[in-house]
């Protein structure tokens, strides 16, 4: 079966972006949600179109979907207020928007839904993230309907939250004191998981299915900040802290402005390995791309530009 109109909830985020950019080279006709145009406005220069809507009210989301061939929802949320088995925010954001999205499919007649969940989601897992994750799965995998889910370790990429972030602090702090530092990761580049996403969309195969996303390589959280601080060429000391340090530490940041650098529900998930617990799908379509082909060209500022900024700066001649 092919889906050719797909209508996509949190597209103008860091995969979001980048799953736009692939869709539309694949000739698909996309459309995306986002509560403020302003949000989308490094994708407005793209054959897509971009409706300003709240995804979370049933009706304005139920209106967003109608006509679509499939929806891909890749809406999440790393912190929140803690509560049991998960705080509001998480309820929110993995819970009760997968439920909506559910119902809006079946009632819309929407045949297809890939939903983009994280390696460890598992509904009786250590953290907040982790339980409220699983329980987001578990609507889908009860829809009516053609379902994809997606579990993909932490994704990395130009504009990514995560070794960007690593870089950042090196280049400010002559030292970084690190919680979890032994904590395993396998991270995946965005390319990989986009490429994913677009070669099982039209896939009879894949209905129903539970894909691993990772990468080609397993690495601790030290050395992760460790090598984004040889890429820099200024690479601070990592002060390894004791657990109790580590949550006193996160403790402190989640009274910070702004996001936390890291939270202790942060630390819960990392108990968990998240790596795959086995190789790639062969029906993915993807050779894994390693860090070191990749990160040392946006860390340093010599990365090409996506394919949305090239459309801007051509539009600003």
């Amino acid at each position: 079966m092919r889906h050719q109109t797909i209508a996509i909830i949190g597209g103008s985020g860091f995969l979001g972006s980048h799953l736009v950019n692939a869709l539309v080279e694949a000739g698909k006709t996309v459309r995306i949600a986002t509560r403020r145009r302003y949000n989308a406005r490094h994708l407005t220069l793209l054959p897509i179109d971009v409706i300003e809507t709240d995804v979370f009210d049933p009706v304005q989301l139920a209106h967003f979907i109608e006509g679509a061939d499939a929806v891909i929802n890749l809406i999440g949320t790393l912190h929140g207020k803690r509560g049991k088995p998960y705080g509001p925010e998480f309820m929110k954001a993995h819970v009760e928007l997968p439920t909506r999205i559910v119902t809006a499919c079946e009632s819309k007649g929407v045949p297809r839904l890939i939903h983009v969940s994280a390696l460890g989601a598992d509904s009786n897992g250590p953290s907040m993230y982790s339980r409220s994750k699983g329980d987001g799965e578990k609507a889908v995998e009860a829809a009516r309907l053609a379902w994809t889910i997606f579990r993909p370790s932490v994704v990395f990429g130009p504009e990514d939250e995560f070794l960007n972030k690593f870089a950042m602090l090196q280049r400010f702090f002559p030292a970084i004191p690190l919680a979890m530092p032994d904590a395993k990761f396998q991270p995946v580049y965005v390319g990989d998981v986009t490429k994913a996403i677009v070669n099982v969309l039209d896939l009879d195969a894949a209905n129903g299915k539970i894909y691993e996303l990772g990468g080609p390589s397993v690495y601790t959280l030290e050395d992760l900040v460790a090598y984004c601080g040889t890429v820099l060429g200024k690479s601070a000391r990592i002060i390894r802290l004791p657990q109790a340090f580590g949550r006193l530490q996160a403790f402190s940041f989640e009274f910070a402005p702004g996001e936390p650098v890291i939270s202790r529900d942060n630390l819960d998930s990392m108990k968990v390995d998240n790596v795959m617990s086995g190789p790639l799908a062969p029906e993915l379509g993807i050779e894994p791309t390693a860090i070191e082909t990749v990160a040392p060209l946006y860390l340093t500022g010599t990365s090409t530009r996506s394919r949305f900024d090239t459309f801007r700066a051509s539009a600003g001649r």
